[in-house]
């Protein structure tokens, strides 16, 4: 509604400079100053509103400038000035919200893709629901076109998704049943049925928008600074105009000295090349939670990654089962009944290697704890499990001989992992499971590499031997194994106390610590779990390490082009009065030049919105190789 008015103002203004116009050609000159004074008090009126609000709370506006020159102008009869720069401000400010609201498409878009019914299966009857008397567990029907309402598992048919306002990708994914699918997307061809996980708010889709609406309002540094200094700056130009009214004894001088003097596209040459930057990530698929964490990004050198989830694809597979005592299928059920209740990526491994043995689990866990970075503790059907690393099992008192341990060395060796199972203190088995790297892993840290980040490390709870084969296979720098959380929070700490810009990049609960302590914390958000997305500073929707080059070279731009905008601004400003103190800038005129200036900020800043448009067929060389960024 307040926008609808501010457009009403500045039409109502700019037809009473028009019949001004009209009245001075028809030398009908009281008539002409009737309606440049009407057009000033029209104008004017919303930017006195804005003033005496600020003085209310002891603040000093660019709006006060400008109305003690107006009605500076208005006492020396240069009614034609007060109409120009009343009508040219307001139409500057309405410029600036049309644009910061052209910026924030990405947010409205995402808006516009909620659905406001479902179709559910209740009964054997299809029954049409608003999408807020959905609950968890409700079967869900969508077809071709349909737009999906729920976070949830498919449980029946197949079909070809859009998931382009979770993951930023347009190439449709392939769902079929046991797969996850997240509301907001659209089901372009097939059909599916759904069984609702997450609903409402919690959904990754409300998610995504209550982190855009977060991130757009977060501030930067140089934002803040900005802000502070227009307080300093308003009092200070006041008191400059009093001494060149001193030195001048020019009225008129010192009017157009005040309202040249105006920083208003400095002032919002950091929030609109912000707010269009963070547009452009969200519309990709990647969440930059404010200002800040972009101009840290921005200065980023070391990237830190975790293994599982993270460089691997968070889907490993039981790779071998040896029993010590307990025969394969028992052990399996064993371990899967505890791991019901885990969230760690190599526990649902085992759940999942039950369920296609068609194993049913019907013992509950009692007394289960985790313990990061190693394992699991449990009773079970009255007896203690321990599932973890060697170091867990002997710490609760159960011995690993020496054939069980060469065994699990050679195992690691092949690049699985090793989980040892002890039950009553005894050696029962080990589970091998190997996890794939990722597609885009390597040409991702390769393309951070061209970007100019010097050191690319991995962190990880794995073994060294897998952990070794791992960072070979991608050509990372540095590789640190068998970590607790705590062990990757002190070598985060290590890094930065070496003056190293670092951004850590995870996806699990243990992760989350390390990810809170770095200067920037990237969360993988398809994957991820909400700790992991919440302590983060930035969060990749999609299921693509490829999506960090892209966010590092998003943020320089944005951080190249908020530097430009504040440049641009300052020197307008400096140009402007140096116009005005030698005779060569008037009121009209200047005010004119200052609201081109803030209209040109503003154009540079739209830029960003179509920034990696353009470069999205970008070539990068890789090994003497081809591939697309």
């Amino acid at each position: 509604m307040e926008k609808i008015k501010k457009s009403h103002i500045v039409m109502v203004s700019g037809m009473l400079l028009g019949i001004a116009f009209l009245f001075y050609l028809l030398k009908l000159l009281l008539w002409r100053d009737a309606a440049l004074i009407l057009a000033t008090v029209v104008a004017g009126y919303p930017i006195v509103k804005k003033a005496v609000q600020a003085v209310r709370m002891r603040a000093f506006s660019i709006e006060l400038l400008v109305i003690i020159a107006v009605v500076g102008a208005l006492i020396i009869g240069e009614y034609v000035e007060s109409a120009a720069v009343t009508f040219l401000f307001l139409f500057g400010a309405y410029l600036e919200t049309r644009t910061l609201e052209k910026t924030r498409n990405s947010l409205k878009t995402l808006m516009d893709m909620v659905p406001l019914e479902a179709t559910v299966l209740q009964g054997g009857r299809k029954v049409i629901l608003p999408i807020e008397n959905i609950v968890k567990g409700d079967r869900i029907l969508i077809q071709s076109g349909e737009k999906i309402a729920v976070d949830g598992k498919v449980v029946e048919g197949q079909g070809f998704i859009n998931q382009a306002t979770i993951t930023g990708e347009s190439v449709p994914a392939n769902k079929k049943r046991g797969d996850t699918v997240f509301g907001g997307t659209i089901l372009d061809n097939g059909y599916l049925e759904v069984e609702a996980e997450k609903v409402g708010d919690d959904t990754a889709f409300a998610k995504i928008i209550e982190l855009v609406e977060e991130a757009q309002e977060a501030k930067a540094k140089t934002q803040r600074f900005l802000e502070r200094f227009a307080n300093v700056y308003t009092p200070g130009i006041l008191v400059l105009s009093v001494i060149v009214f001193l030195f001048t004894q020019n009225i008129e001088l010192t009017l157009t000295f005040l309202v040249i003097a105006c920083p208003g596209a400095l002032v919002i040459s950091a929030p609109v090349s912000l707010v269009a930057g963070i547009g452009n990530g969200a519309k990709a698929g990647t969440l930059v939670k404010g200002g800040e964490v972009m101009e840290n990004l921005a200065k980023m050198d070391v990237v830190v990654f975790d293994k599982t989830g993270t460089l691997t694809k968070g889907k490993p597979e039981v790779t071998g089962v040896k029993g010590f005592g307990m025969k394969e299928d028992q052990l399996i059920k064993l371990a899967a009944e505890v791991e019901a209740r885990s969230e760690h990526h190599l526990g649902r491994t085992i759940v999942k290697e039950a369920k296609n043995r068609d194993m049913v689990l019907t013992n509950q866990p009692f007394n289960f704890a985790v313990k990061k970075g190693q394992g699991i503790t449990a009773t079970l059907d009255k007896k203690h499990v321990v599932i973890g690393n060697r170091k867990l099992l002997e710490n609760n008192g159960t011995r690993v001989n020496n054939d069980a341990y060469s065994f699990a060395i050679q195992e690691e060796k092949y690049g699985n992992t090793v989980i040892f199972v002890g039950v009553n203190n005894q050696l029962a088995g080990i589970i091998s499971i190997a996890d794939q790297i990722r597609r885009e892993a390597r040409e991702t840290i390769e393309h951070l590499r061209a970007l100019g980040i010097k050191q690319t490390i991995m962190l990880t709870g794995d073994n060294k031997h897998s952990a070794k084969k791992v960072a070979d296979q991608l050509g990372i720098d540095r590789v640190f194994a068998e970590m607790l959380p705590e062990d990757k929070v002190a070598q985060i700490k290590q890094l930065k106390a070496e003056g190293k810009r670092v951004a850590m990049v995870g996806d699990g609960i243990n992760d989350a610590p390390a990810i809170a302590l770095a200067d920037v914390g990237i969360a993988m958000g398809a994957v991820g779990t909400d700790a992991a997305m919440e302590t983060a500073d930035v969060v990749l929707m999609g299921d693509n390490l490829a999506k960090i080059p892209y966010t590092y070279r998003l943020a320089k731009a944005t951080v190249r082009n908020l530097k430009q905008n504040m440049f641009f601004a300052v020197g307008t400003v400096g140009l402007l009065l140096a116009g005005v103190l030698f005779g060569k800038v008037f009121l009209a005129s200047g005010m004119l030049i200052h609201e081109l200036s803030v209209l040109i900020v503003i154009l540079n800043a739209i830029r960003l919105v179509r920034f990696g448009k353009r470069n999205k067929k970008r070539i990068w060389p890789i090994n003497g190789k081809l591939a697309k960024a």
